[in-house]
């Protein structure tokens, strides 16, 4: 390119936490690889404590990247809005990209949007997670309408979603392009070492339940499963990683039903980045029970430490796991997800699918990812 094009991405980044996060500033790391010139502008407050579910919002560990970030965006403060708003128009960016996954967000983003539009430029572009909650809300849907409106162009992660933005707009450029893999995380460890990291036991089979914790992930329906005895007979475990987001009471009182108190590992803390290897190079198979999806930044980690998978039928999730080759996908519910857990550990897919896996990931790059994303802008 002749001049570098500049980029401002908008959403969460360091010193925020988690996948939003680290999604963002993988982005601006490929971005600028490929050439353009970018910055991050970020949440100085992403969520009230009151609406937040988790312990904190902030990262424990140091950034390590290169991007330069500003904090400054007030969620819940038009004021703030305008401000940021009016800073973008004079930067005068070519484009400007916004990660979005909750309709509560709508109104700092639609606004900023609007302000920060010239004549010509920026164009706006969202990359979409859920276009619609999991757990609806009253409003969902006009606050959505009111940030359609501020969007020249739409990138989706599932098929699901693309067919969602026809309720709020039909004319707008949009395409499909899968979550890229989250290698990010490093590479994966030995299984011993990781074992070892986390005080495990060698001789078992781990099966991993990974990341927040919510209803609609369906964390009830595995311990229903993991409910079957033949699982203490075959030396399986179960390793729950991941922050409540949602009462534990009913989780902890499931183990208790069951029996299986011994047999599930919960570690009910947010993984740090630093660690995340660890838990999934210590485990045999991945399980995702959600009960509803677009799709799920969990896969892609997995797809970076080649670990099958067993995911449900439910949105997105089986677009991205071939069933029969990289994992299983099956019905919600207890006795499906046990018998696919059973079928893996005694016939022993793990070579093929992680050989197969290592084919299907391919599809998942960077590179593929921002071509998708230039093809709308471009």
């Amino acid at each position: 390119m002749d001049r570098r094009k500049k980029v401002v991405i908008i959403g969460s980044a360091y010193p925020l936490r988690g996948g939003l996060s680290n999604f963002n500033e993988r982005l601006a790391e490929e971005l600028l690889i490929k050439g353009y010139d970018v910055s991050i502008e970020t949440f100085s407050l992403q969520y009230p404590s009151f609406l937040f579910p988790g312990k904190t919002q902030l990262s424990s560990e140091p950034y390590s990247g290169n991007i330069p970030i500003s904090v400054g965006i007030n969620s819940i403060n038009p004021f703030n809005w305008i401000k940021i708003g009016l800073k973008l128009r004079k930067l005068s960016p070519d484009l400007i990209i916004i990660k979005f996954w909750i309709p509560f967000m709508a109104p700092c983003f639609g606004t900023i949007l609007r302000i920060a539009k010239k004549k010509h430029h920026p164009f706006r572009i969202t990359i979409i997670d859920n276009i619609l909650p999991h757990e609806k809300r009253p409003f969902d849907k006009l606050f959505v309408r009111y940030f359609v409106k501020s969007i020249d162009g739409f990138v989706t992660m599932s098929r699901s979603v693309l067919y969602q933005i026809s309720q709020f707009d039909k004319g707008k450029p949009r395409i499909f392009s899968p979550h890229p893999i989250y290698d990010n995380f490093g590479k994966p460890i030995p299984k011993e070492t990781a074992l070892e990291l986390l005080n495990l036991a060698k001789d078992k089979k781990y099966i991993l339940f990974f990341g927040f914790i919510r209803d609609y992930k369906g964390l009830d329906i595995l311990l229903k499963a993991f409910g079957d005895s033949e699982f203490r007979k075959m030396g399986i475990k179960l390793i729950v990683a991941g922050e409540f987001y949602c009462s534990s009471e009913p989780y902890f009182n499931l183990i208790d039903e069951y029996g299986i108190k011994d047999d599930v590992i919960m570690v009910n803390d947010f993984i740090p980045d630093s660690k995340v290897a660890t838990y999934f190079s210590a485990c045999d198979l991945v399980v995702q029970p959600y009960k509803s999806a677009t799709q799920s930044g969990v896969t892609q980690i997995a797809y970076n430490f080649n670990k099958p998978m067993i995911v449900t039928n439910v949105g997105g999730l089986e677009e991205f796991v071939p069933d029969n080759k990289v994992g299983f996908v099956v019905a919600p519910n207890p006795d499906d997800v046990a018998q696919a857990i059973k079928k893996y550990f005694k016939n022993d897919f793990s070579i093929e699918f992680s050989r197969n896996i290592e084919l299907e990931k391919e599809k998942y790059s960077w590179n593929y990812f921002i071509s998708k994303l230039e093809s709308v802008y471009l």
